[in-house]
């Protein structure tokens, strides 16, 4: 369930956010070698350096394809992206990269740099699969004369994901979920910090993957959260069994396409025409207007994900959701609240245990977690669950498969009033999961009128639009409860 941070998580947060603000210790003094420093968070940084080398020139150069029209130019309120100087047709290609320009950590090579980095990736989580590719990332970076420099130099100087955050902003989120990730997220770049020194003490110049520089937690969270906000999962090398294995990779000048659930392109992988190397191109999936940016859909994804990992926060998003914690002694006093009383919430029959072991829903552990918002609304396995748990008996429960007892589409399936019931204990949870929240939206949107920095922004942007599910979804749900009073009360005079 959400709740505000205690004071020792966020003293705790805070510290992790200070130590990522620092920037790295200075290059060491081999020529051949790039300082891996980082700034703090804004809302449109800056490139690495002033005047990066022309990315498109490059591209092309390289061998790859950029259309006629597409430009490089500042795209609000993201910063730099690509944008159409004419129209473009539909179906037209506007960038297309040959197999050698994507940047992916490969796991076959031999050299001793690259097994220190190999040996490193193996220590990170599956989770934060970013920060594997972002070794690579880092690497390229630190070294003069580096393939990818055109590319690199054209990649923000820092990003405004969450890390980063002073302490009293990442408090200001107050939205737990999001908080433990980020938490989390601090937490593992400074132990990473230490595995990292570790590996690199008392290596061979030579061996030294950034060319004896120190890396510290600021620079690997740089490294980290470019390639999270940039990186695109695609085929890799081909397996022996004639598939193709999905790796990260971060693709030059296409990484410039900003997000929008409503792209005008898409992305297209295929092979050049007697050449069995991959090509990665982006095509024009609708007609794009003259002036117009060209955007991509990152995917049907919350505003949690949208935030920690592209450090910005979509509005009215609708697949936004907020997590709940599925707990007896919760939904009680959700009923209590309503007016409802059922013993079965925290005390369940065993032939309503059977069905909730059915939804997952009947012991500890990740799917022990349920949603509001998003396309369903209410998360079906909550629904299915506050249905039967509000059932009278199992004979009227078994007349229906459980998909349709998930279902918010069907109406009322174990009856008009067991539906309110259910129906009013999710408004219940609403009001208590607003009640987590310490401030209210109208103070929200009073602090964003005022100058305030742009982290802070970002964080009250945040958990306004968490509190607007959470609106939304009462507001749905209570017009849904007056259709079926109404109906019962025609039903009933009848």
């Amino acid at each position: 369930m959400m709740m505000t941070m205690s004071s020792s998580s966020a003293k705790m947060m805070s510290i992790a956010a200070r130590d990522l603000y620092l920037a790295a210790s200075t290059a060491a003094s081999l020529a051949h070698f790039r300082p891996l420093t980082c700034s703090s968070a804004a809302a449109v940084p800056s490139r690495l350096v002033p005047q990066p080398p022309d990315l498109i020139g490059w591209v092309r150069r390289e061998g790859g394809f950029v259309h006629q029209a597409v430009r490089i130019g500042q795209v609000e309120p993201y910063g730099f992206g690509l944008i159409a100087a004419e129209e473009i047709p539909k179906g037209s290609d506007l960038v297309s990269l040959p197999h050698h320009l994507p940047l992916q950590f490969e796991s076959d090579r031999g050299d001793a740099t690259h097994s220190v980095l190999l040996n490193l990736a193996r220590q990170v989580p599956e989770e934060l699969w970013a920060m594997r590719l972002g070794l690579k990332l880092l690497q390229e970076r630190a070294k003069t004369g580096s393939f990818w420099w055109p590319y690199i130099s054209n990649l923000p100087e820092t990003y405004s994901v969450p890390i980063f955050f002073p302490g009293e902003d990442i408090k200001n989120l107050q939205y737990a979920p999001v908080l433990y990730q980020v938490n989390k997220r601090c937490r593992f770049l400074l132990e990473f910090e230490k595995e990292v020194k570790q590996a690199l003490e008392n290596l061979k110049p030579g061996d030294h993957p950034f060319g004896g520089q120190d890396v510290d937690s600021s620079s690997l969270g740089w490294a980290m959260s470019a390639v999270s906000s940039r990186a695109f999962l695609l085929h890799g090398k081909e397996l022996p069994d004639g598939n193709h294995a999905n790796i990260p990779m971060m693709l030059p000048l296409i990484d410039m396409c900003n997000h929008s659930f409503i792209p005008n392109a898409e992305i297209v992988q295929g092979k050049n025409t007697g050449n069995t190397e991959m090509l990665v191109k982006v095509v024009a999936g609708t007609q794009i207007k003259q002036y117009e940016p060209l955007v991509l859909n990152y995917g049907c994804l919350n505003n949690d994900l949208f935030l920690l990992d592209y450090g910005f926060v979509i509005p009215s998003n609708p697949y936004d959701s907020i997590e709940l914690k599925y707990d007896g002694a919760l939904l009680d006093a959700a009923s209590l609240a309503a007016g409802i009383s059922s013993p079965n919430f925290s005390a369940p029959a065993p032939w309503q245990h059977h069905i909730l072991s059915q939804l997952n829903l009947d012991q500890e552990g990740p799917l022990h977690k349920v949603s509001l918002g998003g396309p369903e609304l209410v998360d079906g396995r909550l629904l299915a669950a506050l249905r039967v748990l509000l059932a009278d008996d199992v004979e009227t429960v078994e007349k229906h498969e459980l998909c349709a007892l998930k279902s918010l589409s069907v109406e009322a399936p174990l009856g008009i009033s067991n539906e309110v019931a259910a129906l009013r204990t999710v408004i219940a949870l609403c009001v208590i999961a607003l009640g987590h929240f310490p401030t209210k939206i109208m103070e929200d949107e009073s602090l964003l009128k005022q100058k305030v920095p742009d982290s802070t922004e970002l964080a009250i942007q945040f958990r306004i639009q968490k509190k607007s599910v959470i609106v939304d979804v009462m507001r749905y749900v209570t017009r849904r409860v007056k259709l079926l009073l109404s109906k019962e009360s025609v039903s009933t005079q009848g």
